[in-house]
């Protein structure tokens, strides 16, 4: 094979040549007719094209920051561990991950069920930050975040609980796939959060597992601060994901406050608008939003799932045990003091 041209020659004679494109296309043809009839017939195209394209250059990364820096490390010595609540409703599957990576931070991670909060068992005053994680809430169908959500605006215990928290100046809160989806639809709760969209059904009409590439935003995410500029793959598993505002005015003024803290992009680096670089279809790319202040930030890929280079399918040669998605992590735990 000589550039993207395949040959094949016996005897100083080329028997057959083709491109390479050509022959994917051959390849793939019956894999698109089926996605056409199972999936969105538009994305199930653009994803074909994707695959002809032999401009691609493929995945990458760049970072602009030090991955293995631990921003944390002046405060480790102090031998306090602040508390983080690890919550999750029915069906949520992503906790372990996300403890395991608030621990190695200096977090002590603490195991929350919303039925814990609701009988009184634990109250969120004792923590520095809370963590809604992701991982099929409810089967992972039918709005299971926004279902999530109504167990917090609909129990006047929980409802207060929750605002309270979000009310006060020294906590963080983090939302991941389904606790994305769940923390958008408290917006009404959460401080700087008014002008956030709902998360509904991926346009691929299909749930994604897959490693995305995305890059991170300018904005006041305090969990990404020092992150700006970074573009790097990343897991991502949902099947609503997609970013809705309420209106196009919503969605404008989203973007003129600086609050989107992160967008899917394709292998060029431009703004993927396109399935399935944009594997959700969510407008602008949006895959992290944040408030005002910069202590909540929601998204719907996983950090917890990318936070060690092994975890990855694919990553640079040369990253060591930790990838800079652990940096998130360390954030938070300067943030706790």
């Amino acid at each position: 094979m000589t550039g993207e041209r395949v040959r094949i020659a016996a005897g100083g004679r080329e028997l057959y040549a083709a491109e390479r494109s050509a022959l994917r296309a051959l390849w793939s043809e019956t894999t698109h007719a089926l996605q056409r009839l199972r999936d969105d017939p538009a994305c199930a195209d653009e994803e074909h094209a994707s695959r002809l394209d032999a401009s691609d250059p493929g995945l990458h990364a760049i970072v602009p920051f030090d991955p293995s820096q631990d921003v944390a490390a002046p405060l480790h010595g102090r031998g306090a561990r602040p508390r983080v609540a690890i919550l999750r409703e029915q069906g949520v599957n992503g906790q372990v991950e996300m403890a395991a990576a608030f621990d190695r931070a200096g977090f002590e991670a603490v195991d929350v069920h919303m039925s814990d909060l609701l009988a009184s068992r634990v109250a969120l005053d004792g923590f520095a930050g809370m963590v809604a994680c992701g991982g099929f809430s409810f089967g992972d169908v039918l709005g299971a975040g926004e279902g999530w959500a109504k167990s917090v605006l609909y129990n006047a215990r929980a409802r207060a609980a929750f605002a309270a928290f979000f009310a006060r100046a020294d906590t963080f809160t983090l939302g991941v796939c389904n606790g994305c989806q769940m923390l958008s639809s408290l917006h009404e709760l959460i401080p700087g959060a008014e002008h956030w969209p709902r998360f509904v059904q991926n346009r691929s009409e299909r749930f994604e597992a897959r490693v995305a590439l995305v890059q991170v935003q300018e904005s006041p995410s305090l969990l990404l601060r020092g992150m700006a500029g970074a573009r790097l793959p990343i897991a991502v598993a949902h099947g609503e994901g997609r970013a809705e505002p309420r209106t196009d005015a919503e969605l404008e003024a989203l973007e003129r406050t600086g609050l989107v803290s992160a967008r899917y992009v394709d292998h060029h680096g431009a703004v993927a608008e396109r399935y399935p670089r944009n594997p959700s279809g969510t407008p602008r790319g949006i895959m992290a939003i944040t408030t005002r202040d910069g202590r909540v930030t929601l998204m719907m890929p996983h950090p917890e799932r990318s936070f060690r280079s092994v975890q990855l399918s694919w990553h640079p040669d040369g990253w060591g045990e930790d990838s800079p998605w652990m940096r998130m992590f360390r954030n938070a735990r300067v943030l706790a003091g």
